[in-house]
């Protein structure tokens, strides 16, 4: 059984901080590519940022230099810290697990990142 949980959602005032977190169960984190993305209501699900199995990082340009992302091995958790954040950051925010030539991939349920005054 594969699980993806997320979490560390919030509300949150522009120019905050906040960091996600996604524990993962049924696979390991390191060699999988683990992604973030992001849907507001009435867009599209947008891919935010990606960790490869061999660590290489890859971000969407408008939360690059802002947005970083990371795993603990010993903790197959993946997380997101997001620093100066936007309102157009306003979004659920999903993890995605991709294995080896991407012939298995799963979602988590999301959480709710909103940024308002």
């Amino acid at each position: 059984q594969v699980q993806l949980v997320e979490s560390g959602g919030g509300l949150v005032q522009p120019g905050g901080s906040l960091r996600l977190s996604c524990a993962a169960s049924g696979i390991i984190v390191s060699i999988n590519t683990i992604n973030w993305y992001r849907q507001a209501p009435g867009e599209q699900r947008d891919l935010v940022a990606t960790i490869t199995s061999g660590g290489s990082t890859n971000y969407a340009n408008s939360v690059k230099g802002r947005f970083t992302i990371s795993r603990d091995n010993a903790k197959n958790t993946v997380y997101l810290q997001m620093d100066s954040l936007k309102p157009e950051d306003t979004a659920v925010y999903y993890c995605n697990s991709r294995s080896l030539y991407g012939t298995r991939t799963y979602w988590g349920q999301g959480t709710q990142v909103t940024v308002s005054s």
